[in-house]
């Protein structure tokens, strides 16, 4: 097949439009191409008068080999390779019980479907519930403000991914096809194939709920097993190596290969792997707020007009170079969509962004973070590989007696939160949140490098989006898991420093997002195939 780039067609074209410029990009008749396929599309807006739709697309002609010698020199018609994945050949080592994945987030579930898939009969425990029963006590959780501390907006089937905007894209190259391999397993458990060749894929979490539902049945139906409220709550080790874990406390389960891809807030799994002399760093990250804008006003920003049926609600991705020498970025953009409380903690307060799949809520929202180190949080915790979260913890804690010790999202104007005083009413821009909200003075709950970063950054966003910087822009605190606080260190087989134990995912420190999550959990399995060939429980 050939491979064509860089078509533009005006957005609001027909569908014969693609068909009629192929052919004319191509010199050949309509009747001489055989069939074509969306490799990519994504939208050009710098012209707000004239919006293009941008395609890379796969064409099937007639004497190909003739057509490519003799156009050898159009550098917009390459001869298309196609990348597939291939999952490698099992290694000789024998496993005595079947491998153990903790946790369901993109990662874990990733990993266990590719094991199961080849044979290994997985077991996959999540210290949450399945999803539809975790919809419900999430939903309780706003309404009421009564957390279940094990199953929330960050623990449960689908990790936290399952509530935000699920975003499929992901900057991390992959010459192996896992990425493709993620939006094509994603596409066929339900997300739709549209996902597998626009350029910002979402599927929305009323959709993801029903994806990963789909997944975990698909493991099953393997001869995976599936097991929720159950936590990893110890390791056993001998010489150095992994033969069994307890979960809940009191279950022994035997096992010498432990999947850990628990998420970047199981904070007392990490602190049971340090006490179990697991090698973990502290690492970067980055925390701040959430913005809300009406979406009209980013989409006329971005499109040029307030709405457009075809184009949808527009989104938005900014960076700031601080005079303190800070990185502030949006983070997690969710067009059209809620701020949701996303507490795990009594007595801490976090916010996270969620949209559901037509982005059709009034506001669009962001996370407007600056990035921490460690040096920003060893100062209180020296040498501790937990310093970064017991530094989020902080935060959240004077979140939460911001909201005068309730379960409530902290609000405040970008007017009031320059000027340091609690908002007394709202301007123009509504909250539009999942969980209760109530005024109050967000810089108490940040250092005043990340305010004084953030006022400076917003202002600077004003600059290049109409109105970002506007008064009664709403800010709610606080983002801080933006990514994971530590990383579980592992050697070139994807082990830990404690043999059978192979890190994994955001919660380990090697992902950021759905999709790059997700393809750790393929190179974790991938990893454990190497070694050991498929396990038959019949034998054992």
């Amino acid at each position: 097949m050939l491979r064509i780039s860089q078509l533009k067609l005006h957005y609001r074209h027909d569908q014969a439009a693609l068909l009629r410029k192929l052919s004319k990009t191509l010199h050949l008749p309509e009747s001489e191409i055989l069939e074509y396929h969306m490799i990519k599309k994504s939208v050009d807006a710098r012209k707000k008068d004239d919006i293009c739709f941008t395609y890379t697309v796969d064409v099937a002609v007639k004497n190909e080999a003739a057509w490519l010698k003799k156009h050898r020199n159009e550098k917009s018609v390459t001869k298309a390779v196609k990348t597939v994945y291939i999952f490698p050949k099992p290694g000789e080592g024998s496993l005595n019980a079947r491998p153990v994945i903790a946790g369901s987030g993109p990662a874990g579930l990733f990993c266990a479907l590719m094991l199961a898939r080849h044979g290994y009969r997985p077991l996959l425990i999540e210290r949450g519930e399945p999803v539809e029963a975790r919809q419900k006590t999430v939903q309780k959780f706003w309404e009421t403000g009564i957390l279940n501390t094990e199953s929330n907006v960050q623990f449960g089937e689908g990790g936290a991914g399952t509530f935000s905007d699920g975003k499929l894209n992901t900057l991390v190259k992959d010459k192996l096809g896992r990425s493709s391999e993620v939006l094509r397993i994603f596409a066929a458990a339900g997300a739709g194939g549209e996902i597998c060749y626009v350029n910002k894929p979402h599927i929305g979490t009323d959709v993801l709920a029903g994806v990963v539902k789909n997944i975990r049945n698909e493991i099953i139906s393997l001869g995976g097993e599936v097991r929720f409220n159950t936590k990893l709550t110890g390791l056993h080790i001998e010489n150095g190596a992994l033969c069994g874990i307890t979960v809940n406390d009191d279950e022994r389960i035997e096992t010498e290969v432990l999947v850990l891809a628990l998420g970047h807030s199981a904070r007392d799994s990490f602190e049971m792997l340090k006490a179990n002399k697991l090698f973990m760093t502290p690492k970067a990250f980055a925390v701040g707020v959430r913005i809300e804008h009406p979406q009209p006003m980013v989409n006329m920003a971005q499109y040029g007009s307030e709405t457009d049926d075809i184009l949808g609600a527009a989104d938005y991705k900014l960076t700031y170079q601080a005079k303190n020498g800070r990185s502030v970025y949006t983070f997690c953009m969710c067009p059209g969509g809620y701020v949701v409380n996303a507490s795990s903690e009594e007595g801490r307060t976090a916010v996270n962004g969620m949209s559901y799949s037509d982005r059709g809520s009034a506001n669009a929202n962001s996370a407007v973070i600056v990035s921490v180190t460690p040096k920003d949080f060893e100062e209180k915790d020296s040498n501790d590989p937990l310093s970064g979260m017991y530094f989020q913890q902080r935060l959240e804690a004077a979140c939460y007696k911001a909201a005068k010790g309730r379960p409530l999202i902290p609000v405040q104007l970008f007017k009031d939160f320059k000027n340091k005083q609690v908002s007394e009413a709202f301007g123009d821009v509504m909250p539009v949140h999942r969980g209760g909200h109530v005024f109050a003075d967000l810089n108490t709950c940040l250092p005043d490098y990340v305010c004084e970063s953030l006022c400076e950054g917003i202002e600077a966003f004003g600059g290049r989006l109409q109105g970002f910087d506007r008064d009664d822009a709403l800010l709610s605190g606080i983002e801080t898991r933006t990514s994971s606080p530590v990383r579980i260190e592992r050697n070139e087989a994807f082990e830990s420093n404690i043999s059978g134990i192979y890190p994994c995912g955001e919660g380990a420190g090697y992902a950021g997002g759905i999709t790059s999550a997700a393809m750790d959990g393929m190179k974790v399995a991938e990893a454990i195939a190497v070694r050991y060939r498929p396990f038959d429980i019949r034998k054992n």
